[in-house]
């Protein structure tokens, strides 16, 4: 019997107050996010160094650390669980970007498992060079295939249960508002930005969130109305747009008081569903006069999410090895 193994990919995040410089040292030192040259050690020690004391302060308003890598273990665990019911002896393994478990161990692992398949199944249902291909090329760096037949997936904006998790989420978050109101809700799809500059080199990520909300949008039969922005820019450069600030507070200008704000290219809840959507765009609309103000939960340790992930790894078992 063939020995097979998952690998999951996703960002990863401080596991406490004190880990929160070493994260965002590991961040900005990603070649695939920030081209420095020469310099690209000395810029990551530097801005991160500058901007911990900045992001301790939002973390302690979301507990101290983030939630994304425990939401993450839990996913792992379900799906091995889903898998291991057709599939006898697979493994699932997390391999994060920027925190522990880093690729390194992970790939340590792997490669003691002497696996005959593997999938690299990212938890960013979107491709991006700055997502999924920095993943992809970090643990390119760190494991070699050997005998083994790897392959990576690289997107699912329009799985069907993929859609439906998310689906279900909205539809969740509907119901908290009154009820009264519920058919003048603005549907506000906010999606982590990148720099424009990747996308007008062919950077399919903005495409595919498109068309993920087209896609529930159908579903919904396009039952209310909806819009398009990004959150998250770092930096000077120009990035997707239009921002979710400025979206929130143009919108409300134009009358729409009721807002359900939905993560749109997240599977867990972290620092920019927590804090940025939660806690500091919640007061940009409040000071704007927002009636209700509610942010979709995100897959966290749901079932449909992890069953996308499971008929995803099956597929792909079954039909490219």
């Amino acid at each position: 019997m063939k020995k097979r193994a998952v690998v999951l990919f996703n960002l990863g995040g401080p596991d406490s107050l004190k880990t929160i410089e070493p994260f965002l040292f590991n961040l900005f030192s990603d070649p695939d996010i920030f081209k420095i040259p020469f310099f690209q050690g000395q810029f990551a020690k530097l801005i991160s160094r500058l901007r911990a004391p900045k992001v301790a302060g939002q973390y302690e308003k979301i507990g101290g650390k983030s939630p994304l890598n425990e939401w993450t273990e839990i996913q792992r665990g379900k799906l091995e669980d889903l898998l291991r019911k057709d599939i006898p002896g697979i493994d699932v393994f997390t391999a994060m970007r920027y925190w522990k478990p880093l690729s390194d161990e992970t790939a340590e692992k792997v490669k003691a498992g002497n696996y005959d398949e593997i999938l690299l199944l990212p938890q960013y249902p979107h491709y991006s060079i700055v997502t999924t291909g920095s993943s992809f090329n970090e643990w390119n760096r760190k494991f070699r295939p050997g005998k083994a037949k790897q392959l990576l997936v690289e997107e699912y904006c329009e799985h069907p249960l993929y859609l439906q998790a998310l689906n279900e989420r909205i539809d969740e978050a509907l119901g908290k508002f009154p009820e009264e109101k519920r058919d003048k809700v603005l549907l506000m799809f906010s999606a982590h930005s990148t720099p424009e500059s990747l996308w007008k080199k062919g950077d399919p990520y903005r495409d595919q969130i498109v068309r993920t909300m087209n896609a529930i949008m159908r579903m919904r039969s396009n039952d209310l109305e909806h819009h398009l922005c990004f959150q998250s820019k770092v930096g000077p450069v120009k990035w997707l747009g239009p921002s979710t600030e400025e979206s929130i507070q143009e919108m409300i200008k134009t009358g729409k008081k009721n807002l359900l704000l939905i993560p749109v290219s997240f599977v867990s809840d972290h620092i920019e569903t927590l804090f940025e959507l939660g806690v500091e765009y919640r007061h940009v609309a409040e000071e704007a006069g927002v009636e209700n103000y509610i942010v979709t939960e995100g897959f966290n340790g749901g079932d449909t999410y992890v069953q996308a992930m499971a008929v995803i790894a099956r597929k792909y078992f079954a039909s490219k090895f």
